[in-house]
This record gives C-alpha cells, structure tokens and sequence, in this order.
C-alpha cells in the first residue's frame, strides 16, 4: 500500500474537527432507527377491530347506490339524491348518524357508570362538609376553653388582690388573725410566679375561686367598706351603696 500523501489537496480538505464522527455516528443511528420503526409500521398487521373500523368508515362516508333497495325505494316515490325528506321538502338531508357500541359492556352500563360517578362526588361533598363542621367545632370549642381559662385567671388574680388588701385592712384594724386562713395570702406562697403552683394555691380547700372571691369581697366591703375593683375605701355602707357600681367585676365593666 501506498503512504498517504499528507501534503495533498484530499487529505487538506477532510473535516478533523474533534468530535465530529462521533456525531456523525449519532445521527447515522438515529436516521437508522427511525427507518426501522417506519418499515415496523407498515409491516404491522392490523387487529381485527381496526379492520372493522375501517371497512365501517368507508361504508359510511360512501351514498347510497341504487343497489340498496331502501334506497331504490324511495327511488321510486319521487326522491332525489340530496333532497330533504317528506312532501314538501323540510325533513332532514343527511341520515341520522350511527352510534355503534364497541364495548361488551351491556345496556345501561354507561348510565350505571354515570350514577355510580355522581354518588362518589356527592359522598365526596358530604364527607368535606362534614369534615368543616367538625373543624368549626372545634374551634368552637378551643375559643370557648380558651375564654374560660381568661376568666379563671382573672379571677385567680382577683382573689390575690383581695387577698392582699384584706391583710393590709386587717393590720391597719390590728387584727392579726384572719377570718378565715386563705383570706390572707401567706408570706412563703406570695412569692410564687409559677402558674400552676397558684392555681393549687388557690384551691386549696372545698370552695372554688369564684366562691371564695365572693366571700372576701364581700368581707371586704362589710368590713372595711372597701371595693377592690374601684380600687376605694368608702365612708361608710351608706357611701359604699351609693357610690360604688356593684359588688362583682361585671358591674364594674
């Protein structure tokens, strides 16, 4: 074999780009592989329903011939080929289209098929209503906890402040014991800031708060002649029931 001739014309005009027959391979393959899928597609044999459909379509878009005796019939009393039906012509041109059933599903299936999808929706809507009811709920029911809670601890910081003015009234009368022992609030328990530890405090015999915020305020307004919502300390009872709104937070708000 002959060496190439580096210095001639032929060699100087090859593409040597890097890369570029790599490229090229790429799309001799690509160009391959659809050349086979083209030949696939036309070697393909048609299935049976295809066949059908289209011996069908072609039927169908083909007229009628005087061969068909229907046709041939109507041949007979007059009619033309594209003229409307009936005596004077306002009957329908075209005939009525055909709404062939391919499936093996039996009569009514579609109308099953329809209800049955109507019912889901419609349990679906029920289930999501109710799923918002049972939300509302139970918001409802947080803001009612919630606004329980409030009240408690208003109440809870209300029996400590009538707690602590008791003990201030009772010192300044001298008395040194109070009437009851929650009607003052202990040394070592006044220091408490934790929640918890003051509710136990504050229920620590047989009545509740509310009860026993009664209770003292209305000590401290027979006794002392004092309010703790006006934050006042009246004259008298005389000038207590005239001045004074009530003897409970709501009569003050």
């Amino acid at each position: 074999e002959e060496e190439e001739d580096y210095m001639s014309d032929l060699f100087i005009k090859q593409d040597v780009r890097p890369g570029l027959p790599m490229v090229r391979r790429g799309k001799e393959a690509i160009q391959k592989e659809e050349k086979q899928k083209e030949a696939n597609e036309k070697n393909k044999q048609k299935s049976i329903k295809e066949e059908e459909k289209e011996r069908r379509d072609l039927v169908l878009k083909s007229a009628l011939g005087s061969e068909n005796k229907g046709f041939a019939l109507l041949q007979k009393m007059g009619y033309k080929s594209g003229q409307a039906l009936g005596k004077s012509g306002e009957g329908i041109v075209e005939p009525i289209p055909l709404n062939i059933k391919t499936g093996r599903s039996g009569l009514g299936h579609e109308e099953l098929k329809k209800r049955k999808a109507e019912e889901k929706l419609e349990n679906y809507r029920q289930k999501l209503h109710m799923q918002k009811q049972a939300n509302e709920q139970a918001a409802d029911q947080f803001r009612i906890r919630f606004k329980t809670k409030q009240e408690e601890r208003k109440m809870e910081g209300d029996l400590r402040k009538s707690q602590r003015a008791c003990q201030q009234l009772d010192t300044q009368k001298d008395i040194d014991v109070p009437k009851e022992t929650w009607f003052w609030i202990e040394p070592e328990e006044e220091d408490k800031k934790d929640e918890e530890d003051k509710e136990d405090e504050s229920t620590s015999s047989d009545l509740s708060v509310s009860e026993k915020l009664h209770i003292l305020t209305a000590y401290l307004r027979e006794e002392h002649f004092y309010c703790i919502w006006c934050g006042t300390t009246y004259e008298d009872s005389e000038d207590l029931s005239s001045n004074c709104p009530g003897d409970s937070a709501a009569d003050h708000d």
